[in-house]
């Protein structure tokens, strides 16, 4: 009996899961589908038949997907990168020391937790022009960066203060220096670090705001931004339409599968602490 309520719990997340990932699924599947099946069986797998790969021929003889998704790459993980090692940096800094002004840097980042950056936009726009950083990739990292610093400070310094400060004490009677200590910590934070990651991933590989103002040009355009154009142009060519929606889906769910135990985990690990 008391194993029920356990049971209903996971057969409604698995519901919910199926519910959630069948747009995905049904926009792959017919990815691959010629345009009479689409409409005349659209819930229907591909057959030898029906298996097409025209709307990816569409796309590679239409646009630049490859370089549009070595882009997002580079964005998506330049960003994520400086993102950590700022953030970890900054959240080590907060949790150990304790000086004048950390409360009000505390309630700083904070405030750009809750202060949507786009509303900075005509000004994030002036300084990359006086930077001569429009349409390169570095416009975006450091704004991604930038978005991303807040709520990866609060989470990662949450669990650094949960670590057991004998710990530090041993390491630096030992002798180890504050960025050996610092290197010794990170792998205790793992989760943390893995929910970091998924948590700030998906809108900065989703983003089609500042792409669009920092950087439209042909050769910085990212998947997103690419795909968008790339439906603009096709609305109505369905096999190629779905295909550029697989392209730009696929790979943050990839990713996001990838690090989705460490996100349950950090979160699991944040509540109990």
């Amino acid at each position: 009996m008391k194993q029920r309520p356990q049971v209903f719990a996971h057969l409604g997340l698995m519901l919910y899961s199926l519910i959630a990932l069948f747009p995905a699924v049904l926009v792959i599947m017919n990815s691959f589908k010629d345009r009479a099946t689409i409409f005349a069986h659209p819930f229907a797998l591909p057959t030898a038949k029906t298996f097409t790969l025209g709307g990816y021929q569409t796309l590679t003889e239409s646009a630049n997907f490859p370089l549009y998704f070595l882009n997002s790459l580079t964005v998506t993980l330049g960003s994520l990168g400086l993102i950590l090692l700022v953030s970890s940096l900054a959240a080590f800094a907060l949790s150990e020391y304790t000086f004048r002004l950390s409360a009000l840097l505390a309630l700083y980042l904070s405030i750009g937790i809750m202060v949507p950056i786009r509303l900075g936009t005509v000004g994030i726009l002036d300084l990359m022009v006086k930077l001569h950083l429009v349409n390169t990739l570095w416009a975006l990292i450091l704004v991604y960066t930038a978005q991303g610093i807040p709520l990866a400070v609060f989470i990662l310094s949450s669990f650094m203060r949960g670590i057991p400060k004998d710990l530090k004490e041993a390491a630096r009677i030992d002798g180890a220096s504050e960025y050996r200590i610092y290197a010794l910590i990170l792998p205790l934070i793992r989760p943390a670090l893995g929910a970091v990651t998924a948590i700030s991933m998906i809108p900065i590989w989703n983003d089609l705001w500042f792409p669009l103002i920092l950087a439209p040009g042909e050769k910085t355009k990212t998947i997103v931004l690419g795909a968008s154009a790339f439906l603009g142009q096709f609305v109505n060519d369905y096999n190629a339409v779905l295909a550029a929606l697989t392209l730009a889906i696929v790979p943050v769910v990839v990713l996001y599968a990838i690090f989705s135990r460490q996100l349950v985990s950090g979160i699991t690990g944040g509540a109990l602490k």
